[in-house]
């Protein structure tokens, strides 16, 4: 996918609340955890109708129903009309590569927001997670199988924490930390890559490292992209009156708040660092060039008087042709002597080029190396 590509899946004109499923996502997964402070029960769902009881008992405190997979347009419709979902809500579900947002309608929160990783090859991977707030409940679709949130799932098994003793709006605050949370290794491996690319840009930079450097900074502005909005969404679940977010997860969501403020920043200045390395690139560069182009130039430099004596006494011109011709030819000693001059032109030349500092390096270039090595 293109970084500046603008995903719509619907057909321009489509009606809304239209869903349109694509073909590679994988069929619906449905966990439910049924939990109070004194009650829990896990189970795999695989009718959507098996829900209801858990919704209507009057026992639990909160059910939580999470979704792994949008491959099936049957389920996702029959899981609207349990929880009563908007269209519109369906249709931002399914339609993935949406920003990071938040909405009401009715009685329900719809939250959006994105995770991130690191796949195997080492590139970027982004997967949108969707969440609908109710007063009983909490509903979670996301795209693939697996996740992040085992470590919330064994909080809810055995009843650690305040998590099983607080309502939905707190589980969803927990999904929304751990989120946030898994950006900060990510961040961390984009620090290690960036003092890597410092390095090699300074000592050996290659066609190579301007690609990495450039797949950096296209990644870090994917992840501002995300956290810009995923920053306004806690603030709006922070600072808004729904009657579905406590007092106390209010608390919490300021936590993450904070969190969010704190990556906004790394992000900032891993980009001005990757920019600040594309330029070293093309100065290291510049440098090598001038190094090279240095040495063609008190090469070639030392040879042009050289050359100039060699084609004057390669003309060969008879020496008893008259008085303006070339004695030297006949000279018993005439090639050495030759020879002798050219050593000490060239001896003159590099002795000339050694006392303008021309062959070697200039006291900033020396002293460069030590104010280095001192801060």
């Amino acid at each position: 996918m293109s970084l500046f590509s603008v995903q719509n899946q619907l057909p321009p004109g489509a009606d809304p609340g239209t869903l349109v499923i694509d073909k590679l996502s994988p069929k619906p997964e449905i966990r439910l955890l049924d939990y109070s402070a004194d009650h829990f029960d896990e189970r795999i769902v695989t009718n959507p109708q098996d829900v209801i009881p858990y919704l209507t008992d009057g026992v639990s405190a909160t059910t939580w129903i999470d979704v792994h997979g949008l491959g099936d347009e049957s389920v996702l419709r029959e899981l609207g009309m349990i929880f009563d979902i908007h269209p519109l809500t369906l249709e931002d579900v399914v339609n993935l590569g949406q920003r990071p947002k938040t909405e009401e309608y009715g009685e329900h929160k719809f939250v959006i927001t994105r995770k991130v990783k690191h796949d195997e090859t080492g590139h970027l991977q982004t997967e949108q997670l969707s969440i609908l707030l109710g007063k009983t409940f909490i509903l979670t679709f996301q795209e693939l199988p697996g996740d992040d949130f085992d470590p919330i799932r064994e909080r809810l098994r055995k009843g650690r924490g305040l998590i099983r003793k607080r309502g939905p709006d707190f589980l969803m605050y927990s999904l929304l930390d751990a989120t946030i949370d898994h950006y900060f290794p990510v961040m961390e491996r984009f620090g290690e890559h960036l003092e890597e690319l410092e390095d090699e840009v300074v000592e050996d930079p290659r066609p190579s490292t301007l690609k990495r450097i450039h797949r950096v900074k296209s990644e870090l502005l994917t992840i501002r992209r995300i956290i810009w909005p995923q920053r306004d969404v806690v603030n709006v679940l922070v600072r808004d009156d729904s009657e579905l977010i406590s007092p106390e997860a209010r608390i919490h969501l300021r936590d993450c708040y904070d969190h969010i403020s704190r990556l906004m920043d790394t992000v900032e200045t891993f980009r001005e660092v990757a920019s600040g390395l594309l330029e070293i690139y093309m100065s290291s560069l510049a440098n090598r060039t001038n190094e090279v182009m240095k040495v063609l130039t008190i090469v070639s430099s030392i040879f042009i008087p050289l050359t100039f004596i060699a084609g004057v006494y390669g003309m060969n011109f008879e020496p008893s042709a008259g008085p303006w011709s070339m004695p030297e030819l006949r000279w018993r000693y005439g090639y050495l002597s030759c020879l002798g001059v050219m050593a000490v032109v060239a001896g003159l030349m590099v002795a000339i080029f050694w006392s303008k500092g021309w062959l070697t390096q200039s006291q900033d270039e020396e002293e460069e190396p030590e104010q280095r090595g001192k801060s």
